[in-house]
């Protein structure tokens, strides 16, 4: 009779097995679809079976295994961090493509051919003041051309810091949320076992990757330690440092909870913050000094120019046409002067009436000053410069989506939820449960037997 109770309860153990391994399967094509979450497999340990001493066998349940593969999720999380890097740079300076026309039908180099054919018809009637206001109109259409392109790299500039503040903002609300899960897993060793939250470490984690570079190291609790740059402590166990920015100086700083300067760190060094560090204090700068040196270089060689010649009334002329502050931005402080049309100095010196100070100055639109090329080509170079960044971003972002998708791929492969292997473990499982069920039926009736045959009836 023993024997038989205990085999009764080996399988009424079994059923409570397999019960949990349905409600695993249950989760399983229950959150197929839900974000980070991977499949998960109840383990079963064979009981010892020795009947000699009486040790009738049987199942328990083993820990709960994850098939999270920690390489596969490194390398979506390396793809999330140079796409990351590769959108922001397509979009942070594809806002910039549209100031640069480079066809010379309008802008600076539209202005800049307007200038040069107002200053040839001059030399025309060199003594026609339609002829002189329309060079002083021109002239305002150049600095107004070099303004706008000034304005629209500050309000590149400007975004920059709305976007960089954001993504700090998300990095330490995701780093508190790790931080969060970190406790849990601190206070609770059966919170490593729990997929929900695995789930959502796993998210947090990715989510992170696509923002900033950093390195997560994965202690034996559980619980991750991250550091931004490789070095700087975000996330340790269940406490997160809080990252911030600085734009009280022209390049933006990021600074650690203690306020140190960790941009060195960061600056292109993968996800989108990195980029944003690279455009704001390197890409841009670069883009308005070379704007700048093209506006101060026309204007000085014009100044230059019209001062050697004299005006209508044979005088040296009293001002200059272009006017900038150098230490603002020649092309953001560029305009022109209170010169009136009599000022402009059409003649050569000793030759009062005549032309050839203009077309000394017309003929300046073909020379090339600037380091070998003409004030148009110069500004091609930058606007082709430009272009070149922005089509080379655009090109990584293609590349890196695509390495992405790869990589996704692959850890859905290996880890993620197959419907058909759930149906198919369940089918199996449901045959175990049946025939356990039916054992308990068969030891049912045999004791129900027996005690009828002990009570004689």
């Amino acid at each position: 009779m023993s024997s038989l109770s205990a085999t009764l309860l080996t399988a009424a153990n079994a059923l409570q097995v397999y019960n949990r391994t349905f409600n695993v399967i249950e989760n399983n094509v229950t959150n197929a679809n839900t974000p980070g979450y991977v499949t998960q497999n109840q383990s079963m340990i064979a009981e010892p079976f020795n009947p000699a001493a009486g040790i009738s066998g049987g199942v328990m349940t083993g820990p709960m295994l994850s098939a999270r593969s920690q390489y596969l999720e490194q390398a979506v999380r390396t793809q999330q961090e140079a796409l990351g890097s590769s959108q922001q740079a397509a979009a942070g300076l594809g806002q910039l493509q549209p100031l640069f026309d480079t066809t010379g039908a309008s802008g600076v180099p539209g202005a800049l051919n307007s200038f040069f054919n107002s200053v040839s018809q001059l030399s025309v009637s060199p003594n026609d003041m339609s002829s002189r206001q329309n060079v002083i109109a021109a002239a305002g259409q150049v600095a107004s051309a070099f303004n706008q392109n000034a304005i629209g790299i500050q309000q590149a500039s400007t975004n920059l810091n709305s976007e960089t503040s954001s993504t700090i903002a998300n990095i330490n609300q995701i780093a508190a949320d790790i931080a969060a899960v970190n406790g849990q897993y601190s206070s609770n060793s059966a919170a490593t076992q729990d997929a929900g939250l695995d789930a959502r470490l796993s998210n947090d984690l990715e989510s992170l990757s696509q923002l900033v570079n950093y390195t997560a190291i994965q202690n034996s609790n559980g619980t991750y330690n991250i550091y931004v740059g490789g070095q700087t402590p975000l996330v340790m166990d269940s406490q997160a440092y809080k990252l911030s920015a600085d734009f009280s100086q022209p390049q933006t700083a990021i600074r650690d909870c203690q306020g140190n300067d960790i941009t060195a760190q960061l600056s292109d060094a993968g996800g989108s913050l990195g980029a944003m560090l690279v455009e704001k204090n390197t890409t841009l700068p670069g883009y308005m000094n070379s704007l700048n040196t093209l506006a101060a270089a026309f204007s000085d060689q014009v100044n230059t120019a019209l001062s050697q010649g004299v005006d209508i009334n044979g005088n040296a002329p009293a001002v200059n046409l272009f006017t900038y502050n150098a230490a603002q931005g020649a092309a953001f402080t560029m305009s022109v002067t209170a010169i009136t049309p009599d000022q402009i100095a059409a003649a050569s010196a000793g030759a009062p009436g005549g032309n050839g100070n203009a077309i000394a100055i017309a003929q300046m639109a073909s020379q090339a000053t600037m380091s070998g090329y003409t004030f148009t080509q110069a500004y091609g170079n930058l606007g082709a410069q430009v272009g070149q960044d922005v089509a080379t971003a655009q090109q990584n972002q293609t590349a890196q989506q695509g390495l992405l998708s790869q990589a996704t791929q692959a850890r859905a492969s290996a880890s993620g939820v197959d419907l058909n292997a759930e149906a198919a473990k369940l089918v199996q499982f449901q045959q175990a449960y049946q025939a356990a069920g039916k054992l308990i039926g068969v030891i049912d009736s045999l004791g129900t037997t027996l005690m009828n045959m002990m009570s004689g009836t």
